[in-house]
């Protein structure tokens, strides 16, 4: 699995939540509104609101993923 593209949109508030984020995987597979968010222990990223109805099915992935998000989130901002 390769994630082959990142949009990262900037929330300019004083909340926790610093940005929405989309991703591809593959080139074939979005992922929209993952949240990177201002935790205790420094940023992470939340899967889709209310319901996770796509979702990383291993910690292996979800690393995969945030680490990426999180990357780009810092390069951007």
């Amino acid at each position: 699995m390769e994630i082959t593209d990142i949009r990262i949109r900037k929330i300019n508030t004083d909340s926790r939540l610093k940005a929405v984020a989309s991703i591809t995987i593959d080139n074939c597979f979005a992922i929209h509104e993952l949240r990177v968010i201002e935790g205790k222990e420094g940023l992470f990223v939340a899967m889709p609101t209310f319901k996770d109805i796509a979702h990383p099915i291993n910690a292996e992935t979800r690393k995969l993923i945030e680490d990426f998000v999180v990357a780009k989130y810092q390069e951007e901002c």
